[in-house]
């Protein structure tokens, strides 16, 4: 029944010093002439490439798998050039104040290909196990291939004075004098007012303690800077944990349809190429569980919906979980048109395993207007800053402002507003972000139930359970529920379950 149509769904297919000059009077390169190549190794300038292209805003996870095919890079060098490649732009706003003080100028007076090249020498030396002297010549002859013989001696100055300081003494010249706040936004690389947002929603979330709370800050923003595990899904009914575990994953002990991977291509296991698993973080998969987990109020035929579903991974399992049971359809319903086709394409074996699945192209907005009443489980898996899955996506923290909070908080109640009124009584709502924001969390479901006589917020931490059946713990007190990459090892996943009932009962 794909791509059939019903009701509102409308179906598709400063100051320079010379960091080069000694008090001798002589310029000195941190290389050796022997070592001078005119050409950087392939992982580097791999890594060069895509921080180009994510300058130009390209999405660093997307660039990255087919610059690393096009150099025919695997193993080890994939490794390293996504260590590389990741590390340099998740720590710019660290490394930028480090090369400021060793260029002797602002970043904003450097050349932006010049400044990807020191960006990726500074991870070197000071993020990554790399010796200094290869660290610094290696980048040297990169920025000799692709920056210029003369940039390849400004790298080279800037580069030696970087590998005069430890890491922690770098970190030590660039905080000082700055408030508690400013010094993690510069320490941890994130902008100054993740920072803030991210204290008042862990203070938001029940550390009312100040030490604490400070303790809490620096672990969330050291998890935000941690390489993410692999963590694949196995659609109920499609994939098995057990099979996944036969491809070299291993179990987890959080989602009980959940395995992560060590190592290698997850397009290599063949329940992922068939779109019967797929990699998926274990908190986007609590969050479609808990849904599903929801109790029933109402008798008779029960039809899902996911308001927002592009690119279509929480409905692909919302689809297999909605498949084991009788008399259920899912409709999905997307924006764009070529998200759409995303969605329909991680929908596949779903689709070919004969699950009820209508997919249309709309508004989410102006659904609820044309389909009031009709749904008895709804998600709303809403456009969000994405300030959860930080450490996915490199590059989020710099693209994001915080006018861009205003703007989303105003279609994420439109969105729940929509989807309440697509509820039939008795049925409930998801409302779910990848962001701890209080402003996109809280706030948005707090503003919309206090407009609304037919709501209320219903406790969500029973549905949220673990590989062994028990509740996932360290919640706060509120019936909501936030997950934190520190503390449960997900994307900051927010939930909130909205019940719908008559406006006479509120």
């Amino acid at each position: 029944m794909s791509g059939q149509q019903t009701g509102g769904f409308r179906d598709d297919r400063g100051r320079q010093r010379p960091a080069s000059r000694r008090a001798g009077g002589k310029n000195r390169t941190a290389t050796r002439p022997a070592d001078r190549r005119r050409g950087g190794d392939p992982t580097r300038k791999v890594a060069w490439e895509v921080s180009r292209a994510v300058a130009d805003g390209a999405y660093a996870n997307l660039e990255l798998p087919t610059a690393l095919r096009a150099a025919g890079l695997h193993g080890r060098d994939a490794a390293f050039a996504t260590e590389l490649t990741y590390g340099a732009i998740r720590m710019r706003g660290l490394y930028d104040a480090v090369i400021e003080f060793a260029a002797g100028r602002p970043v904003g007076q450097i050349d932006p290909p010049v400044l990807d090249t020191l960006r990726l020498g500074a991870h070197q030396i000071l993020g990554m196990r790399v010796p200094s002297h290869a660290a610094a010549s290696e980048t040297v002859a990169l920025a000799r291939e692709v920056n210029g013989t003369g940039a390849s001696g400004f790298v080279n100055a800037v580069l030696r004075r970087i590998t005069e300081r430890s890491r922690d003494e770098w970190v030590r010249e660039v905080t000082a004098g700055r408030s508690r706040d400013e010094a993690l936004a510069v320490e941890h690389s994130h902008p100054v007012w993740v920072v803030r947002a991210l204290r008042g929603a862990l203070r938001s979330d029940g550390i009312t303690d100040d030490g604490e709370l400070d303790a809490s800050l620096v672990s969330l923003l050291e998890a935000d800077n941690a390489a993410p595990t692999v963590t694949l899904v196995a659609r109920p009914g499609l994939a098995t944990v057990d099979e996944l575990v036969e491809a070299g994953a291993e179990r987890t002990s959080l989602s009980p349809i959940a395995a992560t991977l060590p190592g290698g291509d997850p397009a290599d296991i063949a329940a992922v190429r068939e779109t019967r698993a797929a990699v998926q973080d274990e908190g986007s998969q609590l969050v479609a569980l808990a849904l599903a987990a929801a109790p029933r109020r109402i008798d008779g035929p029960a039809d899902w919906l996911d308001l927002c579903a592009g690119p279509g991974g929480k409905a692909a399992l919302l689809a297999a979980l909605a498949g084991q049971r009788r008399d259920t359809t899912l409709f999905v319903n997307e924006i764009s048109e070529h998200r759409t086709e995303l969605v329909r394409r991680t929908l596949r074996a779903a689709l070919d395993a004969g699950i009820e699945v209508m997919i249309g192209t709309g508004d989410g907005r102006e659904l609820g207007a044309e389909e009031p009443g009709t749904y008895e489980r709804v998600l709303v898996d809403a456009p969000c800053t994405g300030l959860g899955a930080l450490r996915r996506r490199p590059e989020a923290r710099w693209r994001r402002n915080p006018g861009d909070v205003t703007d989303l908080t105003a279609i994420q109640a439109d969105l729940l507003h929509s989807a309440l009124d697509a509820t039939v009584e008795g049925g409930v709502v998801a409302y779910v972000t990848c962001s701890p924001h209080v402003a996109e969390t809280t706030e948005v479901v707090r503003s919309v139930t206090a407009s609304r006589a037919d709501v209320t917020v219903e406790d969500a931490r029973p549905l949220f359970r673990d590989t062994a059946g028990e509740q996932v713990p360290q919640f706060g007190d509120h019936p909501t529920v936030q997950l934190w990459p520190h503390v449960h090892g997900t994307d900051a996943m927010f939930f909130a379950l909205l019940r719908k009932h008559a406006p006479t009962e509120h």
